[in-house]
């Protein structure tokens, strides 16, 4: 009886898949591919590690790994490893860890290998361990003091929160997220909550007062202390009329030196003849110089 073209292709598909069958057996080994789970937790609770993997045995083998740049030993030969001694605990495959912290966050697999009709026989299951983390107290940096109508920025950042946080400023108490008039005053400024930061685009003297920042996520919330902000206004019209004044003392200095030198107090002449000692000398008679003569003789 003739086969369609589709049925011979059908036989030489099983016929190259009992080959590869028949592969795996002579080299006594077969594998199934790992499941992946994930498991969010918060820091300092406890989480569960499951390895979803066939009954234990008493001929399985079980290992757990932690995978990163490199690999390191969580659970390996019947014992745990590390820092998971004194606060885990293995629950048939499954490992239970007490007290999360932060650097416990990554991918962890665990490996079960037990002797099967086919020969050693390999499962493999992926876990990957979320930590969810509070924010630290921010670092806001508020300015002391600045000038009306310059562009400021106030600035708040945290580096522990996990999912990253949220920022949101406040002046003196009062959210300024989605309130941009503040009692009768229309303050210029934009806030990034994602960022941290807020910037005034055209301070003024109204946004004096005191400033803090919160950072928050889905496990807590925290804010830096509060800190003051003055804002100074810059006088103008006294700036001007200073520099009047002192133009106005340049130039009547300068006229009273012009006026001293036209009528010759700065001059070196008179001011030498007016001191000097031989000018008030007077001239030696004729008779007195022979009397000098005489007695020298």
């Amino acid at each position: 009886m003739a086969r369609s073209p589709q049925g011979l292709l059908m036989l030489l598909l099983l016929h190259y898949l009992m080959i590869a069958l028949d592969y795996h057996k002579a080299n006594g080994f077969s594998a199934s591919k790992d499941h992946h789970q994930e498991v969010t937790v918060i820091e300092y609770h406890e989480a569960i590690l499951a390895c979803k993997t066939p009954k234990k045995t008493t001929s399985s083998r079980l290992e757990w790994k932690k995978l990163g740049q490199g690999v390191s030993l969580v659970y390996y030969q019947q014992a745990l490893q590390g820092d998971f001694k004194d606060r885990a605990e293995m629950i048939d495959f499954n490992i239970r860890i007490k007290n999360v912290t932060r650097n416990d966050a990554g991918k962890y697999r665990c490996e079960v290998s037990a002797p099967s009709e086919q020969g050693q026989n390999l499962q493999e299951d992926t876990v990957t361990l979320e930590v969810l983390v509070a924010p630290a107290v921010p670092s806001c940096e508020v300015p002391t003091s600045v000038l009306s109508g310059s562009v400021v920025e106030l600035r708040c950042q945290d580096k522990e929160g996990n999912p990253a946080p949220e920022y949101t400023w406040f002046k003196d108490g009062t959210s300024l997220l989605g309130n941009q008039k503040l009692g009768k005053h229309n303050s210029s400024y934009t806030m990034n909550t994602k960022s941290g930061i807020l910037q005034f685009n055209m301070i003024s003297k109204m946004d004096s007062g005191e400033y803090y920042c919160e950072a928050r996520n889905s496990v807590g919330h925290r804010r830096c202390p509060g800190k003051r902000m003055q804002v100074d206004v810059l006088n103008i019209s006294g700036i001007i009329a200073a520099v009047v004044v002192v133009a106005f003392v340049i130039s009547v200095c300068g006229l009273s030196v012009c006026y001293a030198q036209r009528k010759g107090y700065f001059s070196k002449e008179t001011s030498f003849q007016k001191g000097s000692p031989a000018s008030k000398a007077t001239p030696m008679s004729e008779n007195d110089f022979k009397h000098t003569k005489s007695f020298i003789i």
